[in-house]
């Protein structure tokens, strides 16, 4: 059964679409069957992989709501091992709409369930903020990846964003626990990224990630070209970052390939 990941930080900024779309793409290019589901309603995600919000039949906030069943809410993208339920501002409605419906916190975790047989990862691109869709994001989540850039600002609401995962864990996910902390837009000349960095893996002992993301040029432009880095510029150390991120992932899960690579 595939693992469900919430990649998931309530600060905006952050590098977190930017490794929603670049870790999937790179374990994609491992062999492993990835389904990414922007569940942001800005839709970045989307975009990154070269996709047109503005044509989509189908999208999360459909998945959400129950208007479609799983699987014709999936685009397969044309990059390997790839799949991704996308979005657009049609799902910030469903903040709303949520909160009408029975077992509101589990909409999304029940629409995911005939999926996870499919994919041997399922990554959550959650929108910055810790309302109901994040809720439902973690409520559905295996584990959670926190981005946290390495400034002096992301350390603040780091300490609401763990109280909400406590409060989910007790109501109604016991079972979600900490994936790992990525240090990203990381500039490893300054002190201040440095005294962050310290900072951090002081606050999460043993969970952050030792791969870091440096601050890049090129994986700023890639998503204007609707390409992951590891397609706009391979030879990029955006591309080099986010390859040595999938390998630590994978060895930290020990997960046995299952798509052909």
């Amino acid at each position: 059964m595939g693992k469900v990941v919430a990649i998931v930080n309530q600060k905006g900024g952050v590098g977190k679409t930017t490794t929603a779309v670049n870790l999937t793409a790179a374990l994609g290019d491992r062999g492993v069957k990835c389904l990414l589901v922007d569940i942001d309603p800005q839709g970045n995600s989307t975009s990154g992989y070269g996709i047109n919000k503005r044509t989509l039949t189908a999208s999360a906030y459909e998945l959400l709501i129950g208007r479609v069943q799983p699987a014709d809410a999936i685009t397969v993208t044309s990059f390997k091992n790839v799949s991704i339920i996308p979005s657009n501002m049609n799902l910030s409605g469903a903040e709303v709409e949520l909160v009408e419906l029975p077992q509101r916190e589990f909409c999304l975790k029940k629409g995911l369930a005939v999926l996870r047989e499919q994919f041997d990862y399922i990554f959550l691109d959650c929108p910055p903020s810790l309302g109901m869709i994040t809720v439902n994001g973690l409520c559905a989540a295996d584990t959670l990846l926190v981005p946290i850039q390495c400034e002096y600002y992301a350390l603040e609401g780091l300490s609401q964003l763990m109280t909400t995962v406590r409060q989910i864990k007790r109501l109604h996910n016991p079972q979600l626990e900490l994936e790992g902390v990525l240090l990203t837009m990381f500039d490893g000349r300054l002190n201040l990224t440095q005294q962050v960095a310290t900072e951090i893996k002081r606050f999460f002992p043993k969970k952050v990630f030792g791969t870091v993301i440096p601050r890049s040029v090129r994986l700023s432009e890639a998503p204007s070209y609707g390409e992951p880095i590891l397609y706009y510029d391979k030879r990029s150390k955006g591309a080099a970052a986010y390859n040595a991120l999938a390998k630590e992932f994978l060895k930290n899960n020990k997960k046995q390939r299952r798509a052909d690579v």
